[in-house]
Parts: structure tokens; sequence; C-alpha cells
């Protein structure tokens, strides 16, 4: 009798099916994507209707005055080298920059509950390996990761549209403008795989996967305007695609051994 041998290629695409069903038939999912494409269409009406508000401290009787957006495309980014990439205003803060701390919530949530469900030791135990599930699980969360940065640029685009900002690009091309959103999608690599591994550390632990993945996007938050500016070109795409790769195959690693050396309970 002859057996089929059970290649890396067949477990992969086994685990790959499982993580894909769970995910599209979960509600977590298209929750997020749908705080996703919210998100953008309420900062940007708020912020429009909040624009030249003079507000005063009590204290020292200093003015401030609320500056909100002049276009829409300032809510996918900032140009390199000019003076909001490095500023630290509402501006510059509430845009799709933000996307990658919902990421965060949702990797460390969807790992989460595969240990704290029972659901990973079970795994391990009958079919899966562990480099199996690394694997799985990157591209998995890297799909939901692209799709709320999708999601959160549409919703910027409707957003402009009810705010009534202004369309017009100024000192970038539509090529840019794509290139900035494919360098920010290819991104999500490296931050899902951190965020992966700071999971399957804590593992039953959500606090504790959540602080780290906060932690740890926060000392990384400043570089994400950097490397994908507004006015990115195919250099940004490639940078962005070779340290996904490289970042994702050696973190990849890490979170292999952690569950190589420690319980899964």
């Amino acid at each position: 009798m002859d057996f089929e041998k059970n290649t890396f290629k067949k477990r992969l695409k086994s685990m790959l099916g499982v993580d894909f069903r769970r995910m599209f038939t979960s509600p977590l999912f298209y929750i997020m994507v749908g705080v996703s494409l919210v998100m953008p269409i309420l900062i940007l009406v708020m912020t429009t209707m909040m624009d030249g508000t003079v507000s005063v401290n009590p204290q020292t009787g200093e003015e401030t005055v609320m500056e909100g957006f002049k276009n829409v495309w300032q809510i996918i980014g900032a140009v390199s080298g000019g003076e909001q990439a490095m500023a630290m205003d509402i501006v510059s803060m509430c845009n799709i920059n933000m996307m990658f701390f919902v990421i965060s919530v949702f990797v460390c949530l969807f790992v989460g509950a595969d240990f704290s469900s029972g659901y990973a030791k079970n795994l391990f135990t009958v079919r899966a390996r562990k480099d199996d599930y690394v694997i799985s699980k990157s591209i998995a969360c890297f799909v939901a990761g692209a799709s709320m940065i999708v999601a959160f640029f549409i919703g910027s685009m409707i957003g402009g549209a009810f705010a009534g900002l202004p369309f017009a690009l100024e000192g970038v091309t539509a090529i840019n403008v794509v290139m900035c959103m494919l360098s920010k999608i290819l991104l999500v690599g490296i931050f899902s795989s951190i965020y992966i591994l700071a999971s399957v550390f804590a593992k039953q632990k959500l606090w504790l996967s959540l602080i780290l993945a906060f932690a740890i996007g926060m000392l990384m938050f400043m570089m994400i305007p950097i490397i994908t500016p507004l006015n990115s070109t195919i250099i940004n795409v490639v940078l962005c695609l070779v340290g996904s790769l490289i970042f994702s195959i050696g973190i990849g690693f890490g979170s292999r051994a952690i569950l190589e050396k420690t319980s899964l309970v």
C-alpha cells in the first residue's frame, strides 16, 4: 500500500485553508475592516468642521488654532522632506499610519484566540508543524492588514468628498500615490510578523501581546512616514518588499523557536 507523501506544499495549503476560512468567517475581520473604512471618514469630516477653532489656555492665556486637513492626500501621507513629515500635530498623527496599530489589535486577537481556546495545542498535536503555522499566520495576517489599509484609503476618498476637501495633487503625481500605497501595504509584512512574534510569546495572555505590540509599534511609528512618503517611487516599493521578506523570514524563525521551546498553554 502506497501512502501519499505529506509534503510542505500540501501542509501549507491545508493550513492556509484553515486560517483563511477561520478569518473570513469571523466577525472580527469584518469589524476591523469596517472600522478602517469609517475611521478616515470621521477624521476628515470632524477635523474640517473644527478647522480654525481657537482654544485658550485658562492658565497662560495662550491661544491655539485648530488646523485641519487642507486636502485629502494629507491623510494618506506627507511629502518627504516637508514640514508635515516630521510634525507632531493632528494632521501628521491622524492619518493612514495609525492603521498599523489597528492591525496589531487584529493580529493579537486572531492569534491569541488559537491559544486561549486550546485550538493551537490540538492543532500541533494532530496535524500542523510549527513552521507551517507561522508561515500560514504571516500570510493570513498580511492579507488582513492589506485589506485594512485599502479600506482606509477608500474611506479617505469618501470622507474627503463629504468634507469638501480638494483632491488636487500638489507636488506629487498619481503614480507617487500608488507607490505610496503599495509601500504601506508591503510594510504590513514587517509589522504583522512582529505582532505574531509578540502573540506567540504571550500566548493566551492577550493583554501582554497587546502591550508588546503597541510598544514595538510606537518605537517604529516614526519610520513609517520616512519609508513610505506620499511622493514614493519604485525605490520605496522595492525597499519595503525586500525589508518585508527579510524581516518576515527572520522574525518567523523567532516565532517558530518560541513555539518549539515553550509550552503551548
